[in-house]
């Protein structure tokens, strides 16, 4: 159903190999990033009180083609039981023109599975060039830490700050990832477990997907004109089962984010000194995009992770600073301490609900 070798060739058609560099000025790039890596590292175990408690890989650094082909290994993990279920589901359906065989069967399927495979190439396409650094969980436990080391160089170069303070600056991002799936290694599986509840609550009946899709024709439609919307391409497919998954991985994922952001400013002005230049160039840039990536970037989700950012920042801010470092760790405990989608924008409540009441109101 989808052809992921063309997934792959399409989007490294699409984006490009990245800023000129000599061969030298590529290799010193990657040697950088490793060593910032292991300096992220100890920088961000001494401010969160968090270390790895399971062995994981090296860090990674690629270039744009190897990042989507790391994503594309990882969505045919995910995809592949949906498929099943697709075709297990066909299966089961009565032909009312008797079944597509033989060579017509084959052309029909080799057409879709092109046409699909050049729509996921030309999301990992815009994505690919985005991308400054991913922990990647599905390839296999704990996950990688992946540095796209030419989308890097190009934003260094774009906002004209210095490339070791900033390279250092991505790395404590990234690295805080890599800290919490190794530092609380059930997170991870916790995590696709609610990727797995998602897929079993995939409907494939094609009427229902119909009643969705023009449902969320009209959210889509709400996405271009108001620029507050949260709808994005998810909203045309998500059943109602799959909107309260959906609940508890925003929940989820709007910690790991807003941490991430809360410790790589919390370090930084210690141990990079000219961050508050990049963090106000890189806002800028964020807000200074044209009016049609905007567009793709909401259409795609893209903006409502930005939003999480913002929001989980907040989320880690207030509740560290009613109880400390070591208060707000108790969030790692287990699947029932993390924050409840309703939590995030109400830090007291998680507050209240794992510490008591009183923690609350101090």
């Amino acid at each position: 159903m989808v052809d992921w070798d063309l997934a792959v060739s399409t989007a490294a058609t699409l984006t490009g190999g990245g800023p000129r560099v000599s061969v030298t000025e590529a290799a010193d790039v990657v040697l950088e990033l490793r060593r910032l890596t292991d300096v992220a590292e100890e920088h961000v175990a001494a401010y969160t009180g968090l270390s790895a408690q399971v062995d994981h890989p090296p860090v990674q650094v690629v270039d744009r083609t190897d990042w989507v082909r790391s994503n594309v290994e990882g969505l045919q993990l995910v995809m592949d039981p949906v498929i099943e279920k697709l075709q297990a589901a066909s299966a089961s359906k009565p032909q009312t023109f008797g079944p597509v065989s033989g060579a017509m069967g084959t052309a029909v399927k080799t057409v879709g599975s092109k046409a699909t495979g050049l729509q996921v190439g030309t999301i990992l396409g815009f994505f690919s060039s985005k991308v400054l650094g991913q922990y990647e969980v599905f390839s296999g436990a704990p996950g990688r830490l992946l540095l796209v080391a030419p989308n890097v160089v190009e934003v260094e170069r774009k906002l004209g700050v210095d490339p070791t303070d900033f390279r250092l600056w991505v790395c404590l991002h990234e690295v805080t990832h890599r800290t919490q799936f190794t530092a609380v290694p059930w997170l991870r599986d916790h995590f696709l477990s609610e990727v797995n509840a998602f897929v079993d609550a995939t409907d494939l009946d094609p009427e229902a997907l119909a009643d969705r899709v023009r449902n969320g024709i009209s959210a889509l439609a709400d996405a271009v004109r108001n620029p507050d919307s949260k709808a994005s391409v998810l909203d045309l497919v998500q059943t109602p089962a799959q909107r309260a998954v959906v609940d508890r991985l925003t929940a989820l994922m709007t910690l790991v984010e807003g941490h991430a952001e809360f410790v790589m400013d919390g370090v930084g002005p210690d141990v990079v000194p000219t961050v508050e230049g990049i963090r106000a160039r890189f806002n800028a840039r964020r807000a200074a995009r044209n009016p049609i990536e905007k567009l793709v970037r909401r259409l795609l989700g893209i903006e409502v992770k930005m939003r999480q950012y913002a929001e989980g920042r907040r989320f880690v801010a207030a509740v560290v600073e009613k109880v400390g470092m070591n208060g707000f760790n108790q969030i790692w405990t287990s699947a029932g301490t993390l924050p409840l989608a309703s939590e995030i924008n109400d830090p007291d409540a998680w507050v209240a609900r794992v510490h008591g009441a009183t923690a609350a109101t101090n």
